[in-house]
C-alpha cells in the first residue's frame, strides 16, 4: 500500500500479511510469577472495563460478579484477574496531515508524558506516523528517551491533492490520510504475536483517504491480535473551517464515527479533545482504564475453528455497573 517502515522495523513485517490467524489468547494467570506465560491456543482472552452509571471505573470485582456468553451460550470462565501484572504492548498511532499539522507540538508533548507514566519495565511501545504514507518511526522499546527522539520526528506528511496539490483535495481519491491502512499494519504486523496486553491509541480527526484497506478490514486484524483501540477524536476546527477540508466529512457519519466504531468494537472507547477537555485529560483517561482492566480466559463450548465471528456479551450481576470489552473475536481465519 506504499507504506514505509523505519525505525528498525522487525523481521515480522517482512512476512506475508496473509498468514492465517485463529482468535486465541496469551493468558497470565493471577498466580502466575511474572516470568512466566500461560499459551493455550484454546483460551480466548478477554480484557474488560467496569463502569458505572456516572462513568466511574470500577477495579474491585471478582470472578463471581461476571457472566461470559459466546453467541448467547453461556461460558465458564477459566481465568480471572485484576489486570495489573499483565505486561503491556501499546502503539501510538499519530495523524501527521496537512489537517493535524498545527496539533503536532502538543501531541509531541502530551504522549512523551504518557508513555512515562504509563510504561513499567515489562512493557513495550512502538509510534508510527501516518498520513499520506505510514511510518514506523521507533519499534518495540522501553527507552523512554528514545520515544522522546522518535516523538521529536513527527512532521506533517500529508499530501491534500492527488495529482494537483493544494489546501483543497480534489476529487480524485487523494491519499491524504491513509487511518485505516496504519491500523491494519499496526494491528496485523506488530501486535501479532506479542503476549500480554495490547492497545493502539490513535489520535486523529478520523477522516481516512486513501486507504486500500476498508474500516472492516482494520477492525477485523484488531480483533484478530486481540488489540484494543482507544481513539482520541482530536480535530483543528480553523483548518476546517478556513475552507481547507471542502469535500470532507469530519462529523457525524465520517471521522468521529468512524473511529468510534473502530473503538468500540475492539474493546476500547472514544475520547474527544475539546476545550474543557484536554489531550493530556485524554491520556490520563486511558492510562486510569489500563490499571483498572479485568482479564477473562475461556475455553469456548464451541471448540470449530470455522474463521466465524462469535459474538461476546459480558453480564454483571450488579445491574447498574456496565462492562466494556470487544463485541467478540474471529475463531480462526486471516485478516482479509
Amino acid at each position: 500500500i506504499g507504506t514505509r517502515w523505519r525505525g528498525g522495523a522487525s523481521n515480522s513485517l517482512m512476512k506475508s500479511w496473509m498468514t492465517p490467524v485463529v482468535g486465541f489468547a496469551l493468558f497470565l494467570p493471577a498466580t502466575a510469577q511474572e516470568s512466566t506465560i500461560k499459551v493455550d491456543v484454546d483460551i480466548v482472552n478477554v480484557l474488560c472495563s467496569v463502569r458505572t452509571k456516572s462513568g466511574g471505573l470500577v477495579s474491585s470485582l471478582k470472578k463471581e460478579d461476571f457472566t461470559l456468553f459466546e453467541n448467547g451460550q453461556k461460558q465458564d470462565i477459566k481465568y480471572f484477574t485484576r489486570e495489573t501484572d499483565l505486561p503491556l504492548t501499546i502503539g501510538l498511532l499519530v495523524d501527521v496531515s496537512v489537517s493535524q499539522e498545527r496539533l503536532i507540538d502538543v501531541e509531541r508533548q502530551a504522549a512523551y508524558q504518557f508513555f512515562s507514566s504509563v510504561l513499567r519495565d515489562k512493557d513495550l511501545a512502538f509510534l508510527i506516523s501516518f498520513g499520506h504514507e505510514a511510518e514506523l518511526l521507533q519499534d518495540y522499546t522501553n527507552s523512554r528517551k528514545l520515544l522522546q527522539k522518535a516523538l521529536n520526528e513527527l512532521r506533517s506528511n500529508g499530501q491534500v491533492g492527488g495529482l494537483h496539490p493544494g489546501p483543497v483535495p480534489t476529487a480524485s481519491q487523494p491519499r491524504g490520510t491513509i487511518l485505516f491502512d496504519s491500523v491494519y499494519l499496526a494491528a496485523s504486523e506488530q501486535l501479532k504475536g506479542q503476549v500480554g496486553r495490547k492497545a493502539l491509541v490513535v489520535i486523529t480527526d478520523g477522516v481516512d483517504q486513501g486507504s486500500r484497506y476498508k474500516i472492516e478490514q482494520a477492525i477485523k486484524a484488531t480483533q484478530l491480535s486481540d488489540a484494543i483501540i482507544y481513539g482520541i477524536y482530536y480535530v483543528d476546527s480553523a483548518f476546517y473551517n478556513g475552507g481547507y477540508g471542502w469535500g470532507v466529512n469530519i462529523g457525524g457519519g465520517g471521522g468521529e464515527h468512524d473511529l468510534r466504531r473502530m473503538a468500540e468494537e475492539t474493546g476500547g472507547r472514544m475520547i474527544k479533545v475539546d476545550r474543557k477537555h484536554t489531550l493530556q485529560d485524554s491520556f490520563r483517561e486511558i492510562q486510569d482504564e489500563m490499571r483498572s482492566q479485568y482479564a477473562l480466559g475461556y475455553s469456548p463450548a464451541n471448540g470449530s475453528k470455522d474463521g466465524s465471528f462469535r459474538k461476546i456479551d459480558i453480564k454483571l450481576s450488579d445491574k447498574d455497573l456496565r462492562a466494556q470489552a470487544r463485541k467478540g473475536y474471529y475463531a480462526g481465519g486471516s485478516t482479509e
